[in-house]
């Protein structure tokens, strides 16, 4: 079979599509998935250079979340999911023909995602949830203020705090984000240079900052922030952290909380079922629906990469594989 292998850590550069064995054949408790396609992340292009927290070792696989079909089951596990889609979740390992995996990777669709939305939608729903409902303790009426809101996760962030009753203002840098983020579920947008962003008239509104993108926009979207507000530190897709004035959050009262969502379900795994029944839920409701923004087949997978690190994507990117 074929999968995209990364023998060195060189960036989307080192994306190899290669023949690899086949997928093994399902041990106890484990399925054997057709992946059909693959939705792209931050992480995952991260991950090409080294860049991200989790290192895989070499060789590796990208791709994290995805929808397939189960091909094969091992004992134990009921043959009646034969033939079912279903969504896939891993670490990495998925942007490959085929996939054996832990029962406990793979999950029911939920209805009212079609099969490009559910490959793009697990990773930016369970960060949005974690963040504004575990982590942030949203509460309706509240000010929340997303910054990358145009992105993928920060689309699911409109979407979700619009849901909860939030007034979501949505900071994206193009006409085509802030439209996106609107047809999410934003209240006001903001347009935002990335170079020197300027939030002076959002100062001491806001309840919740949604950061995944840090940089130059750390320190003026933390001055928007009312008494008691909180930061919730997502990820830096502008580059390496930066230094934070502890002052401000004493001066403010404000909190820095960091979010890591995938990491709360491995620490806290009957919680991590929680949060994913919860997302479920919100999308077979028709709350939570991905916005893809690209759809490329499976031998030009590094062009999607690609659109995710030249800041030109709105929404996801998704690689199709099998047949959707």
């Amino acid at each position: 079979m074929r999968a995209w292998v990364v023998e060195k850590l060189d960036g989307i550069e080192a994306l190899r599509l290669s023949e690899v064995p086949d997928a093994p054949a399902p041990a106890a408790g484990e399925a054997t998935v057709a992946m059909m396609a693959v939705g792209l992340n931050y992480p995952d292009l991260l991950m090409l250079s080294g860049g991200y927290q989790f290192r895989p070792e070499l060789p590796f696989t990208p791709g994290m979340e995805g929808i397939g079909r189960v091909i094969a089951v091992g004992e134990g596990v009921v043959a009646d999911l034969l033939g079912q889609r279903m969504l896939v979740g891993g670490r990495t390992g998925l942007l490959a023909e085929a996939v054996t995996l832990p029962l406990a990777n793979l999950r029911a669709v939920p209805d009212a995602l079609e099969d490009i939305a559910a490959a793009a939608f697990t990773t930016g729903a369970l960060t949005a949830w974690v963040s504004l409902v575990v982590r942030g303790r949203l509460k309706a009426g509240e000010h929340l203020m997303v910054l990358g809101a145009g992105g993928g996760m920060g689309l699911a962030a409109v979407a979700l705090g619009a849901a909860l009753g939030a007034e979501v203002t949505a900071v994206a840098s193009t006409p085509e984000k802030r439209a996106a983020a609107m047809a999410a579920g934003a209240a006001n947008t903001v347009s935002m240079d990335r170079a020197a962003p300027d939030f002076a008239a959002q100062k001491g509104s806001v309840d919740i900052v949604f950061d995944p993108v840090g940089g130059a926009a750390v320190l003026p979207a933390l001055k928007t922030l009312r008494w008691g507000g909180r930061y919730l530190v997502i990820g830096f897709v502008a580059g390496r952290p930066v230094a934070v004035p502890t002052n401000l959050a004493l001066l403010k009262g404000v909190e820095l909380i960091g979010v890591r969502a995938g990491e709360a379900g491995r620490q806290d795994p009957a919680a991590g079922r929680a949060h994913i029944a919860a997302i479920d839920k919100l999308a077979a409701e028709g709350l939570l629906h991905p916005l893809v923004g690209l759809e490329v087949p499976f031998e030009e997978a590094p062009s999607a990469f690609r659109a995710m690190a030249d800041g030109s994507l709105v929404g996801k990117a998704v690689v199709r594989i099998g047949n959707v």
